[in-house]
């Protein structure tokens, strides 16, 4: 038998998740579907490059790889943010890793020195040249934007401003997160998953594994009140009402001494990115699903607090998700991407209520369908 016999023929997806099965195993190990999704959806989509706390200064910055493509983002002399591809125009060589600050932007292999605005100030050697024009080698810009107060790039000078596809979202965020804006950046945690990004996804847009899978996260947060509600490239997924403030999770601040009052907060952004409000002091989180091969998945999960220093209750829920939630769900998507390889599937029904409970499986569904447009542009 070979990758192609599946027991079960392929059934095309519906648009009506009541109706559909879902993405076919193929879409989550074919090494041709991974490199369609390069320029498909990751060089054509909002991504993720940093926080504003950590480029408060001139000259400090920030990079990101989206695939193959080196980015920076970096803030000017006049106070502007501005994102550049991270590459010499002499040679090709990178010329910025990882994050800090600099008051030029030298390349480490010609020393062709650029300002903090991508113009190129000196290249040595170069006065006596013939039709050598200094302000044809400036840095290609990156389209840039900031989104409560999270700076994201997009390769694509085409796609549409991330303001207008994300309608209210940054109003339902800054709902439960009044001081979003005193927020700076606080920890980085790493996992390495061996799934693909997708099928991390699928796991964190539905609620019907919680009950079976993650004791202490609804013994923390209310299902009866979880709701999931899908909008053009995010969806939502909120739990209004706070269960109880001793969870076996962690010890939950009260109500009305900075302490959130409802149980959850959750949001998928396309195509990466999910942002965390867990019950508790101010914070928020965000998880990057970034894909590393048609069958791994590289996470980072950036914590932002007040000051950007955790406080004893915020490192009691890091800690929660870091050595319980998180290892939870990577063994859940782990054990998915080896039955994707079975003969014996191929494709499963959605789960679904006319409630959006947090039984039903929509907004799985909905994220689905955003990658299968993707793929047919």
């Amino acid at each position: 038998m070979t990758a192609m016999s599946k027991i079960k023929p392929e059934v095309p997806v519906a648009t009506d998740p009541a109706r559909a099965h879902t993405l076919p195993a193929r879409f989550y190990c074919d090494p041709e579907i991974h490199e369609r999704e390069k320029d498909a959806v990751f060089y054509r989509s909002w991504w993720l490059a940093g926080h504003e706390s950590r480029l408060r200064t001139p000259g400090s910055y920030v990079t990101t790889r989206i695939h193959e493509q080196n980015v920076f983002v970096i803030r000017g002399r006049d106070g502007e943010l501005r994102a550049f591809y991270n590459v010499c125009q002499h040679r090709g060589h990178e010329l910025l890793d990882g994050e800090g600050k600099t008051a030029v932007i030298t390349c480490p292999y010609h020393a062709w020195c650029y300002g903090l605005d991508g113009k190129l100030r000196t290249a040595r050697n170069t006065e006596g040249m013939a039709d050598f024009d200094p302000a044809d080698f400036g840095l290609p810009p990156v389209r840039l934007e900031v989104f409560c107060g999270f700076v994201f790039v997009n390769l694509d000078p085409e796609a549409d401003p991330l303001a207008e596809l994300t309608g209210d979202l940054e109003s339902e965020i800054r709902s439960y997160v009044p001081r979003l804006d005193e927020l700076a950046f606080g920890q980085r945690d790493r996992y390495d998953i061996a799934a693909n990004w997708k099928v991390v996804i699928d796991n964190f847009l539905e609620c019907y594994h919680c009950d079976p899978a993650h004791r202490d996260f609804v013994d923390l947060v209310d299902m009866p009140s979880y709701r999931s509600q899908c909008h053009e490239i995010y969806s939502s997924h909120i739990s209004t009402a706070l269960r109880t403030a001793d969870s076996s999770a962690y010890q939950v601040a009260e109500p009305g001494s900075d302490g959130a009052d409802f149980g959850f907060a959750g949001w998928y952004l396309w195509p990466n990115l999910t942002i965390w409000v867990l019950p508790g002091e101010a914070s928020i989180a965000t998880l990057q699903m970034i894909p590393a091969g048609p069958e791994r998945t590289v996470e980072y999960l950036d914590w932002y607090c007040l000051g950007g220093t955790p406080s004893a209750q915020m490192r009691e829920a890091m800690a929660y998700v870091d050595k319980v939630l998180q290892p939870e769900d990577i063994g859940l998507c782990e054990s998915v991407q080896r039955g994707l390889k079975s003969f014996g599937y191929n494709q499963g029904r959605f789960v679904v209520d006319p409630v959006e409970s947090e039984l039903s499986e929509h907004a799985v569904h909905h994220f689905q369908q955003l990658v299968l447009n993707a793929l047919s542009r």
